[in-house]
């Protein structure tokens, strides 16, 4: 693309392209067994491991670049051009603003990523924003600024606790979505949310969903009961686990302590095989970090489960007053 628009008819052209030919599985390294064309897969690194993100079948690597990072522009180009180097592929972007920065960053790399759009604060969660038509002004304003046609996904944040919005909002958000997708502006569609409940039901009831976002940190693990692990792999949904260290709760004031915690956080989440972690980064040694967890071995030994409890345990009572609902995300 080198930093041109990209046709609508190019637009259709590659996402009938992804959805027919890309297979089923891991990089090198295959989720169940399957191995997949590593020709297919956008931004190919041998060392990163790449899943397959639901019925969207693209390949994408098993650790990903999150948003909300405090990173200032230069900063972020380095942390961009780093995962790039170790072949990350997708990129979610929290609002206009980030996904603004995020295209400044790519330059004419973008089109060796999957870029995520969420505009957090003007989605439903605001009282404004509630209607599709709203949210689809949300969406060509967000796209014009960063000078794009579309967005690889456009997943609507959903996110307060306790099921305050109506199912009229949740049908608001999934017409605004499809209609997103058949204009050509969002390739493929998704939420995100902090209400374990409300998405088991959006899943079952509305199989166009094809991506959600949802917290997966060092204490998350499948509910003994109500789980909706099983309705995603019934429903063949992508999912990426978001806050993975915690909105930064896991880490120490010591450097090395604080890289090594983040590894061992990242390979418990992998060897969950659930979610796609996709964390903050803030810095190129922090991408490394990440990057050397892909490569480590990925179950924990007995000493290596108690201390992640242990330091788990420290995280929670680590957390901020505005971040103690991840609490809630401990059984997903």
């Amino acid at each position: 693309m080198n930093n041109r628009q990209v046709t609508r008819r190019r637009f259709m052209r590659d996402s009938a392209t992804v959805a027919a030919g890309v297979a089923v599985g891991l990089g090198t390294k295959a989720l169940g067994g399957e191995s997949a064309d590593t020709s297919k897969i956008l931004n190919y690194n041998p060392n990163m491991e790449y899943r397959r993100l639901g019925k969207t079948n693209i390949m994408v690597s098993a650790v990903s670049l999150g948003g909300h990072s405090g990173s200032d522009q230069e900063e972020r180009n380095e942390v961009v051009s780093r995962c790039l180097d170790i072949g990350m592929n997708f990129i979610d972007s929290t609002g206009s603003g980030e996904l603004h920065r995020d295209i400044k960053a790519l330059g004419k790399n973008r089109d060796k990523v999957y870029l995520a759009l969420s505009d957090t604060g003007r989605e439903p969660r605001n009282p404004d924003y509630r209607t599709a038509k709203k949210l689809g002004e949300v969406l060509d304003n967000a796209l014009s600024r960063a000078k794009q046609e579309y967005t690889d996904l456009w997943r609507i944040t959903v996110y307060e606790p306790g099921g305050r919005h109506t199912f009229n909002t949740s049908c608001e958000v999934i017409e605004a979505l499809n209609k997103a997708k058949k204009q050509g502006k969002a390739r493929f569609i998704g939420i995100s949310s902090h209400d374990r409940r409300w998405f088991k039901f959006m899943i079952e009831y509305f199989p166009e969903l094809e991506v959600v976002l949802f917290p997966f940190t060092t204490m998350s693990k499948a509910a003994p009961k109500d789980s909706f692990f099983p309705a995603l792999k019934k429903c063949d949904v992508g999912a990426f686990g978001i806050k993975p260290f915690a909105a930064g709760s896991l880490f120490t004031r010591d450097r090395t302590e604080s890289y090594r915690r983040g590894r061992l956080a990242i390979r418990y989440i992998l060897h969950s095989n659930t979610v796609i972690p996709i964390p903050g980064l803030n810095s190129v040694s922090e991408v490394d970090n990440v990057a050397k967890a892909v490569t480590e071995r990925r179950q924990l030994d007995l000493k290596e489960t108690a201390e992640l409890q242990s330091v788990g345990r420290q995280m929670w009572a680590n957390l901020p007053a505005n971040y103690r609902w991840l609490k809630d995300w401990e059984y997903v």
